[in-house]
């Protein structure tokens, strides 16, 4: 079984984000800041994918093994290394180490990928990218980093806002979108999923039925239910309700306004069909969830 980054990693992080309590996009990952002595990191298949940011100011040899094939190379400073999900990975370091490893979950990623950007990613997610120069992206690890090292509010907020810096610009730059022509033979392809996400977002406060979603498409409603389904892996009305509970979530986390108001604004009837609803998506009622997030 595959199993996580963290496990295996030969000395403990100096900072870990683990360890704070995050929300929205900083919850899909996590980011923690390594100075290693030269040491190794035995091969093993992971469960997510990790992403290597450099900042050591001198090039530095390294050694990454990537499903059986070995690479002996430099690595200078903001090189960064994608090593997706699923991939058999070693490391061996001949200097010492500085850099931020963020790992992301796969299925996380997809959902944020689908609801917030309008992307739908391959299955694969991202290229194989042996290595590569990105000093934005470094840069917004290095403010992450920066942001750990504190435990105050300003920090917590500079950290969420860099966590979706960073993964939006993963995505748009090393992102593997699912191509236009292999979308399953019902050819429901990404800019299919913008119209309809936009729809959705526009008519959130109100009724929304397939027909209307399948219109978006330019489908039949037969013919969408059923090739939205096969991409997604929900029914469209599932995928609706669920967009409404994640979008009630965000609402309530200002702590002053009103649950009646929240069910509202996100298309339920009225309070006690949004608590229904809320329940059986997430297995508490709105008052749980929140005095949970209040605790």
């Amino acid at each position: 079984m595959p199993r996580r980054y963290a496990d295996i990693f030969p000395s403990l992080p100096l900072l870990n984000s683990d360890t704070h309590e995050q929300s929205s996009a900083a919850a899909l990952m996590s980011v923690r800041y390594f100075q290693a002595e030269p040491d190794t990191m035995p091969e093993d298949v992971f469960a997510e994918h990790h992403i290597l940011l450099n900042l050591q100011e001198n090039a530095h040899r390294v050694q990454n093994t990537r499903d059986g094939k070995m690479r002996d190379f430099t690595l200078q400073k903001n090189d960064i290394i994608v090593t997706p999900a699923g991939m058999r990975s070693g490391w061996r370091w001949f200097a010492k180490s500085d850099v931020i490893i963020v790992t992301l979950d796969p299925a996380k990623v997809a959902k944020f990928a689908q609801t917030e950007l309008g992307l739908l990613l391959d299955p694969q997610q991202f290229n194989d990218e042996p290595q590569f120069s990105d000093p934005d992206l470094c840069a917004a690890g290095v403010i992450l980093r920066d942001a750990l090292e504190s435990d105050d509010i300003s920090s917590g907020v500079m950290f969420e806002a860099m966590s979706r810096v960073l993964l939006v610009k993963l995505l748009q730059r090393y992102g593997k979108r699912r191509a236009e022509d292999i979308a399953l033979s019902a050819r429901f392809t990404s800019s299919h999923y913008n119209r309809v996400l936009a729809f959705i977002r526009v008519r959130l406060d109100q009724t929304i039925t397939v027909d209307e979603l399948a219109g978006e498409a330019g489908m039949s409603p037969s013919h969408f239910s059923r090739v939205f389904k096969e991409t997604l892996g929900s029914t469209p009305m599932q995928y609706v309700l669920a967009y409404r509970i994640e979008q009630a979530m965000k609402m309530m986390e200002d702590a002053t306004r009103p649950l009646g108001d929240v069910a509202l604004a996100c298309g339920f009837a009225d309070q006690a069909h949004f608590s229904r609803s809320f329940k059986q998506v997430t297995g508490q009622t709105p008052r749980q969830f929140r005095s949970a997030r209040a605790a």
